[in-house]
């Protein structure tokens, strides 16, 4: 178990050292830099300003610096304001976290709740019901549901006030998180508990005339939420580093938003510290999960 884990965490800084690497290059392979948009400079100011971000040096002496900095803990200040990218990313992340972990809470809860009753009636109404709307919310992508639910409830209907910095509202935009999770936790929830309604421990245990709701509860949906389990991880992460799109369209001032800013205003300093904040995030959180799941399935190796 601890070569194991000792593989896991040498394979997640590999991971995280190319996601620096690639994203560093692929950065400066852009034609333009942070201070070409800035008219009111004067070539002066553009040199010195360049030179303080170490933008007048060869890009693979660039990197070298970051990197050192980096393992100091230090991801510089923003190109653009001024301000520290650790505490911009602590900041903007404490938004973002709030409203994955809510996506997250409704996605398991609801997905698992629609997966028993389309498995307890399959075939049935309930169940082509729910299989259609799970299918409908797996085809749509997240901005586009967010978009059609602030057009309809926010501008038409006017039932959900839109986010606002002094009224944040988060069901708008915890609905176009979970949902695509939500319909994906409800198929699988379906399948697995079906595939346990048919084994031999379930049909025995209705033979001795175990009560229903304990074959359901302690038998059925018991088993049949390992595989479910072991999506959370994967989902978390997902949700967590996905929320981009649906930050911008509701003007959340989370961390997908301050990522979408970074880029366009070619704000190194800042896509570097987002990026590798997110990469971090889901690396540990994959961690985790290979790791949970080395202790449920021992026979699990590192291939």
């Amino acid at each position: 178990m601890t070569k194991y884990v000792a593989k896991r965490i040498l394979l997640a800084l590999v991971t995280i050292f190319i996601v620096c690497g690639i994203t560093f290059f692929a950065m400066n392979a852009i034609p333009g830099g942070p201070f070409d948009g800035e008219k009111a400079v004067s070539p002066e100011v553009k040199a010195a300003m360049e030179k303080r971000f170490n933008l007048d040096k060869p890009v693979p002496e660039q990197f070298v610096i970051y990197m050192k900095n980096l393992l100091k803990g230090d991801f510089g200040v923003s190109a653009k304001t001024g301000r520290d990218i650790g505490k911009t990313i602590f900041t903007s992340f404490k938004v973002s976290a709030q409203i994955g972990g809510m996506a997250v809470v409704v996605a398991v809860i609801i997905g698992i709740i629609f997966g028993s009753i389309a498995a307890l009636n399959r075939n049935k109404v309930p169940d082509r019901l729910i299989i259609f709307f799970s299918s409908l919310f797996t085809s749509l992508p997240s901005f586009v549901l967010a978009s059609l639910l602030l057009l309809v409830f926010s501008i038409k209907l006017e039932w959900i006030p839109a986010w606002s910095k002094d009224n944040p509202n988060y069901i708008l935009p915890v609905i176009s998180l979970a949902a695509y999770p939500m319909a994906y936790v409800t198929r699988l929830t379906k399948t697995s508990m079906l595939d346990a309604m048919g084994q031999d421990y379930v049909r025995t245990a209705r033979a001795k005339g175990v009560a229903s709701w304990k074959v359901l509860f302690k038998h059925t949906l018991r088993n049949a939420l390992i595989p479910v389990a072991t999506y959370v991880g994967p989902m978390t992460a997902s949700i967590l580093t996905g929320s981009l799109v649906v930050e911008r369209i509701f003007t959340i001032g989370g961390l997908g938003s301050k990522f979408v800013d970074s880029i366009t205003n070619r704000d190194y300093p800042l896509i570097m510290g987002v990026t590798i904040f997110l990469a971090v995030l889901m690396v540990t959180i994959n961690l985790i999960t290979d790791i949970v799941y080395k202790i449920i399935d021992p026979r699990i190796k590192l291939d």
